[in-house]
């Protein structure tokens, strides 16, 4: 991959320096962040820089902001996008535990600040579980938002391992159904990291239930260490092998559309394309 550096790197990093705003593409160490910088695309992160949890995989920083938030934040993400002048955005957050609502209230503000700026900008949350709370996945459905993902990660027999004790795999898998059964017409999207012991079948079997929680878009990425102190690649899969991957997802398991390769990550332009393409035609 390319490094980040250019005119259009240095412009974006310097507007969103200039607003108080962060990207998880620097937050969590992407290694596409050069190719979609260059590009003028980047994933927006929202509620701060600290997350509530602390997962085995990833380079967010963990910590307790005691209730702190930017209340211009939404202002400032509406402002960012109209620069961007982008048909397609993506949003995610840090986890705020901290939070009486979990952040849902700021995270729909956010998502409503872009609408109004661009009603024509297609909006995807990248939510965290908001440990399984209904009013909260309903705060985002009900703001506007296109499509709804949130990452299972890992297959179950991992999670504990893998992610903050405080997630649980049958929870991701209720707030994806839950998002779908409130509001069937948004598309719901999820990703697993692959690399960290798991087997074909455990990775089939995730398959079969993100179908059956009526997820439509997977993604599907190697898992890379971001430092010593994270967890371990147990194994690095050849691309030829994500591409089988790709197969099973659309052709056995029903999946509208997976995005799969070694450089996938949750928030890719591959499946940010078939996105666009999709939601303008409808």
């Amino acid at each position: 991959m390319r490094l980040p550096q250019g005119e259009e790197v240095a412009g974006l990093r310097n507007m969103l320096r200039e607003r108080g705003l962060y990207t998880v593409c620097e937050e969590a160490r992407c290694p596409n962040l050069g190719e979609c910088w260059g590009a003028g695309t980047l994933t927006l992160m929202v509620l701060g820089d600290v997350c509530t949890r602390g997962c085995r995989f990833c380079a967010v920083k963990t910590g307790d902001p005691r209730g702190w938030v930017d209340p211009r934040e939404p202002e400032k993400v509406g402002q960012a996008a109209s620069i961007l002048g982008v048909r397609y955005i993506v949003l995610t957050s840090v986890d705020r535990d901290d939070l009486p609502d979990l952040g849902a209230g700021h995270y729909a503000a956010c998502v409503r600040a872009i609408r109004e700026t661009g009603p024509e900008v297609l909006v995807e949350t990248l939510v965290p579980d908001f440990q399984g709370r209904h009013d909260c996945i309903h705060t985002l459905c009900d703001s506007g938002v296109h499509v709804f993902a949130h990452n299972l990660e890992t297959v179950e027999r991992l999670h504990r391992r893998v992610r903050d004790v405080r997630a649980r795999y049958d929870q991701s898998l209720a707030v994806l159904a839950e998002a779908k059964r409130y509001r069937p017409g948004v598309i719901t999207k999820s990703s697993l990291m692959l690399g960290l012991g798991e087997t074909g079948a455990e990775v089939r079997r995730a398959m079969a239930d993100l179908r059956a929680a009526g997820v439509e878009i997977l993604t599907l990425g190697q898992y890379l260490r971001p430092t010593s102190r994270h967890l371990p690649v147990e194994r690095f899969l050849p691309p030829s092998e994500f591409q089988e991957w790709k197969r099973v997802a659309e052709e056995e398991y029903g999946f509208a559309f997976c995005a799969s390769g070694p450089l996938v990550r949750s928030s890719y332009k591959a499946a940010e394309h078939f996105l666009l393409s999709r939601l303008s035609a409808s």
